[in-house]
């Protein structure tokens, strides 16, 4: 069953009241006892993780009884919930602070991250600024829009090819050791590679096409879900790097995003030994 224009509203007004009351009263405010690890040094949690995932779990289960909510957090606490989502008919994913990294350093790039899927497909995705309080949101069947306090307007990414070399967001630091190397050679053929330690932004750059595409690794849904629809619906591709359909219940693998299937079939061909 789809989400209703309700059901849409009732999300998004739940994250943007997760953001005022629980992420922005703690950023640049956090204390060393906030700030915790998980599975490295640098994958962080901090208390605004923690809070802001409770409160939209807890006001999305009351409103969405029957679907499974799968937060980063809780995941991170029982890893044995994402096995649910493969049979989950509707599942809400949580990312509540997505650049938790960059956020617990105090730099304003971060975001929150939710995706809606049925048996693992992306049906809706939000990328939520809660520095700025707008956000870019697509469901299936819908335009990919942005919208702000002033502004409303359906995102379309270019069919022509970008006017310079292709520039992208590829984590370099996530790549195995012999891959980096090979990477680092393509910089004359691509031009730009970057990371921003935020999917969140990073999704939101390419679907405003201001680069024109975009490498994941360690795929987790929450990261991805949301993003992949948002690129899609926007008219750009989004699909494993080996050309198979990306599903939220993928766990390895390379995702590629493009800002069309020409510059996504090119871009495939320079990073295909990946797949080796």
């Amino acid at each position: 069953m789809p989400l209703s224009d309700a059901d849409k509203t009732l999300i998004l007004e739940t994250v943007r009241d997760a953001a005022r009351r629980e992420i922005m009263p703690r950023f640049r405010a956090l204390s060393e006892a906030d700030i915790n690890t998980k599975s490295a040094p640098d994958d962080l949690v901090t208390a605004a993780d923690l809070a802001a995932e409770a409160l939209i779990t807890a006001q999305l289960g009351r409103a969405f009884p029957d679907a499974l909510i799968l937060g980063e957090e809780a995941v991170a606490a029982n890893p044995s919930l994402r096995d649910q989502l493969a049979d989950a008919e509707m599942a809400i994913i949580i990312d509540p602070v997505d650049g938790t990294w960059n956020y617990a350093r105090g730099l304003a790039l971060f975001g929150v991250i939710l995706a809606v899927t049925r048996y693992g497909v992306p049906i809706y995705g939000l990328l939520y600024d809660p520095v700025i309080d707008d956000w870019i949101v697509s469901s299936e069947n819908a335009d990919t829009c942005y919208t702000n306090a002033h502004d409303s307007r359906a995102l379309r990414l270019p069919a022509t090819p970008p006017e310079t070399k292709a520039g992208g967001y590829v984590p370099l630091g996530s790549l195995p050791d012999p891959h980096r190397l090979r990477v680092a050679a393509l910089w004359p053929q691509i031009g730009r590679l970057n990371s921003l330690r935020c999917a969140c932004h990073e999704f939101r750059m390419l679907a405003q096409g201001h680069v024109d595409f975009m490498l994941s690794t360690r795929l987790t849904p929450w990261d991805h879900a949301a993003g992949v629809l948002v690129v899609q619906q926007a008219g750009g591709t989004a699909k494993m790097l080996d050309g198979s359909a990306y599903s939220a219940v993928q766990r390895d693998g390379y995702l590629l995003s493009a800002r069309n299937a020409n510059a996504w079939s090119e871009i495939q061909q320079a990073f295909s030994f990946l797949l080796d």
